[in-house]
């Protein structure tokens, strides 16, 4: 298997290598391996679809009582 380095892998999906790597953390990308300090991402793996909230509208997860 053949990895990428996430420069390679930002210019490939046209995304910035600060979204790659905040998606390596979040285990978005299966296959991901990190060495030292730097990621490793299998070229055959697809981008993965952008989960972020488009709306703008964000759903409040605390229970605080309303006066």
């Amino acid at each position: 298997m053949k990895y990428l380095s996430v420069t390679e892998t930002a210019e490939r999906w046209g995304i910035s290598t600060r979204r790659i790597q905040i998606l390596c953390n979040e285990d978005r990308i299966p296959g991901a391996i990190r060495i030292g300090r730097t990621w490793a991402i299998p070229d055959d793996e697809p981008k993965p679809a952008d989960a972020r909230i488009k709306s703008g509208k964000y759903i409040k997860t605390s229970t605080e009582n309303k006066k």
